[in-house]
């Protein structure tokens, strides 16, 4: 079963679902067809025939799904099977083995399965809806400000007209500029007309294509025993902030090409140099030389966090050959 929601206006950033004959209670049909995002004409024309928003909300047994994904997509039910059978637990998770996941042809359930079975079924869910699915979305769910824009966050609006805009963190301030989508974080910056927000997923694809690390890392990272962030970055420093969980510990491990010195602000540091085991108080400080055996951990009771610099001649994430890790990164 699929929810379909029925149009108030002729989107062009929906789906579309075409409903079939009726079955069963009142207001349920079966599919008579998915369509993709039609362009602003198409879009009035389904209105018009009583075609309903596709919301992506499905409701089905557990057995159903399977028994219609080994009939229609045997490889990746396989490869599921397989990935769920020797999966892993890890600090609470369950890790899903990656060998066998990554064999799964790289499908959605909509085209997989939804599009193909005989056994879809469609109803009109009363209920307000948005999928979220680009900034200029937030309109649908955020009540805009007196000159019609939406603004979250540290932002100052002048003669602006139906934007919106975001911050992070640092002030942003807009004069004199009607229809955008402004969005700062603390990696990179946006700025998108809002007829064209849904355009977001091309730049991602362009960013990736052109291998900024925007596009698949912020600046926070988190970890499995808590989380850094980069802080400031020259020719041969960095700075992070890091924060270790209580019970974190990192693993055992060296650098050929940086050594590090760290500041405890809060918590205190169980710090390993080779043979020394020493506690690491706030304010206090630690020097890693180059090619030294080092672990960091947090016995304590609260969040662990220090300042790290590193200094080198390459400070990348691979310059980390781990020893030892409870992790099992190692």
């Amino acid at each position: 079963m699929t929810f379909g929601i029925k149009p108030t206006e002729p989107k062009t950033s929906f789906g579309y679902i075409l409903p079939g004959e009726a079955i069963g209670k009142t207001g349920v049909h079966t599919v008579n067809s998915f369509v993709e995002k039609p362009d602003s004409a198409t879009a009035a024309r389904y209105v018009r025939d009583g075609y309903l928003w596709n919301s992506g909300n499905f409701l089905f047994r557990a057995d159903v799904l399977l028994s219609e994904l080994a009939r229609l997509e045997p490889a990746m039910a396989e490869a599921i099977e397989a990935a769920v059978a020797t999966a892993t637990t890890d600090l609470g998770f369950l890790r899903l083995q990656p060998e066998a996941f990554a064999r799964a042809p790289q499908k959605s359930i909509d085209y997989a399965v939804m599009e193909r079975t005989d056994r879809a079924a469609v109803v009109a869910g009363d209920f307000r809806w948005s999928d979220i699915g680009s900034w200029d979305a937030l309109f649908d769910i955020t009540p805009p400000d007196a000159a019609g824009n939406v603004v979250q966050g540290p932002v100052v609006a002048m003669d602006a007209t139906g934007c919106v805009v975001h911050s992070d963190g640092q002030l942003v301030t807009v004069v004199g500029v009607k229809d955008l989508v402004v969005v700062s974080t603390s990696d990179a910056v946006m700025v998108v007309p809002r007829a064209r927000s849904q355009e977001v997923r091309d730049l991602v694809a362009k960013l990736k294509a052109d291998k900024r690390p925007e596009a698949a890392d912020h600046k926070r990272v988190h970890r499995p025993w808590g989380y850094y962030e980069s802080i400031d970055m020259g020719e041969r420093f960095q700075v992070k902030r890091i924060v270790v969980t209580p019970g974190g510990k990192l693993s055992l491990q060296k650098h050929r090409h940086r050594a590090e010195h760290w500041v405890v602000v809060r918590g205190t540091a169980e710090v390993t140099i080779g043979d020394t085991i020493q506690n690491v108080h706030e304010n206090e400080s630690v020097y890693i030389p180059i090619g030294s055996v080092h672990r960091l951990a947090n016995q304590g009771k609260i969040p662990l966090e220090l300042i790290e610099v590193q200094s080198g001649s390459y400070l990348g994430e691979d310059d980390i050959e781990r020893i030892e890790d409870i992790y099992k990164r190692s």
